[in-house]
């Protein structure tokens, strides 16, 4: 397994989802968004949450959330654990599969509901209005799936709310986009082991967990919603092995 790329993408990732997130909600909050016309409840949820926390935390969750997601499927994708692919291209194509069904006019209707097998074909033939129709298609076919995993994977895929479905980033099909940089760190080879899922969380908390030891050599007590930065430290499988 190649801990270096994987280390690389998950700082990197870090702040690319916390800096597009941010700008998300600035859009979202903003009082003239389109999605305060189309989604006014869930505009609401995104305001009572930020009130009763902070922005910055809130960043933070849906950051990691969408991280946590976007790793899970393309290990899923790599070791046949989905029917179709939700990340990764088909073998020979560029983009990803059930986008790439979808356009073929194909759903998987075991995890594509009905409702949202219509909203993709009206963005994808035209038929609703769209800056980016594949996009935003897309965002759907994701979330969809995502609450399709709920019932057996609650603990990984909880029912997303719906401020956190209006937060997912916009780029998800250019070549800079985070799938596109995800699908380069998360190999065939790097997926042969469930282990990469471990490695990629501790990569991806392990900048907040210096900042976190920094300040405590300041003599800054740790904050409860810092303690898992600071202690949730993966354990390879061979020590897990050795000790049990």
């Amino acid at each position: 397994m190649d801990t270096n790329s994987l280390k690389k993408f998950a700082q990197e990732a870090r702040v690319d989802l916390q800096n597009k997130i941010s700008f998300k909600i600035d859009y979202v909050l903003n009082e003239q968004s389109s999605a305060r016309r189309e989604n006014p409840r869930a505009v609401q949820e995104l305001e009572k949450k930020i009130n009763s926390s902070n922005k910055t935390k809130v960043i933070e969750e849906v950051a990691y959330t969408w991280f946590n997601r976007f790793t899970a499927l393309q290990y899923m994708d790599l070791n046949g654990f989905n029917t179709v692919r939700v990340i990764a291209p088909s073998d020979g194509m560029t983009r990803p599969e059930i986008l790439s069904d979808a356009n073929s006019g194909v759903f998987d209707n075991s995890i594509i509901s009905e409702n949202t097998e219509n909203i993709v074909s009206a963005l994808l033939d035209g038929r609703s209005a769209s800056n980016d129709p594949d996009n935003e298609a897309y965002q759907h076919l994701i979330v969809a799936v995502c609450n399709h995993w709920h019932s057996a994977m609650p603990f990984l895929f909880e029912k997303i709310a719906d401020y956190t479905e209006l937060l997912l980033p916009d780029d998800l099909l250019s070549n800079s986009s985070i799938l596109a940089k995800l699908r380069e760190a998360m190999t065939v080879d790097n997926c042969q082991d469930v282990d990469v899922i471990g490695w990629l969380y501790q990569f991806y908390i392990s900048e907040k967990k210096d900042e976190v030891f920094a300040r405590l050599k300041k003599n800054q007590k740790i904050t409860p919603e810092n303690i898992p930065a600071a202690t949730q430290l993966f354990t390879p499988h061979w020590i897990v092995k050795y000790l049990v």
